[in-house]
């Protein structure tokens, strides 16, 4: 039995791990993954990437594993504006991957490493990483304080975690409409320009269920994490979360 509910929340509900089924949804959603990602945000989520960057840019990190990268945007932009040494980004999704790469070969950066590889069994050694980062991937992981526990296990002491994760706002008239929003018009868009309509009505469902504010930050602790905490931006709809090894 899964401990968070957002663990339970399946895109097809089908009798298939979650890992397939994660899988799945984005080889199907590549293509049109950044431009609804634009659409559906209004272009917000450039600014939190870059207010999250800020934060890891502080530490100067050397080495840099991104997971859940899908089409790279965090990494390359990681590698844009801190210049570490180097950047691993890892997903499940080999077609989101390959849009990563494309946007890698584009912009000439060959610092930055895309590999399929799933959060919950990292092939990286102990202690490699001076910095994790996680955009808008976490409510997808099959198990949470697993997931969790192995970025911990890759990170270098003294390394730190930034997660950007989607949430609720806590404010009731921001939150009815940001639940109107997420449950209505998402989805339209999703069945007006993507292949897979599914993927679009579990996006709002897993947002509604993911471990939000303290109980996220619990769960940094229960991996080991110290100096915790959490960010609430654009009246709550995105949260950076913070925790330092």
């Amino acid at each position: 039995m899964t401990k968070y509910k957002a663990e339970n929340i399946l895109p097809y509900s089908r009798n298939e791990k979650k890992s397939s089924q994660i899988k799945q949804m984005f080889d199907a959603i590549a293509v049109n993954y950044d431009r609804l990602n634009r659409i559906m945000t209004f272009g917000i989520d450039k600014w939190w990437r870059n207010v999250a960057i800020k934060q890891v840019g502080r530490k100067s990190p050397r080495h840099v594993l991104d997971v859940a990268t899908g089409t790279g945007d965090l990494a390359l932009l990681i590698q844009k504006k801190i210049n570490p040494q180097s950047v691993v980004g890892i997903d499940l999704s080999e077609s989101m991957l390959e849009i990563a790469r494309e946007k890698a070969d584009r912009k000439k950066i060959n610092t930055v490493r895309f590999e399929q590889q799933d959060c919950l069994q990292l092939s990286f050694p102990d202690h490699t990483f001076d910095a994790v980062t996680v955009a808008f991937g976490v409510r997808n992981f099959e198990q949470l304080e697993k997931g969790f526990s192995e970025m911990y296990r890759v990170l270098a002491p003294g390394g730190v975690l930034m997660v950007l994760e989607l949430s609720t706002p806590e404010n009731p008239i921001c939150r009815l409409l940001y639940k109107f929003y997420t449950y209505h018009i998402i989805p339209f868009i999703g069945r007006w320009l993507s292949k897979d309509r599914k993927a679009y009505i579990y996006l709002p469902q897993s947002v509604a269920v993911v471990p939000q504010g303290d109980e996220m930050l619990d769960i940094f602790r229960t991996a080991g994490f110290k100096n915790t905490y959490c960010r609430r931006m654009t009246f709550g709809a995105c949260s950076l979360y913070w925790g330092e090894k």
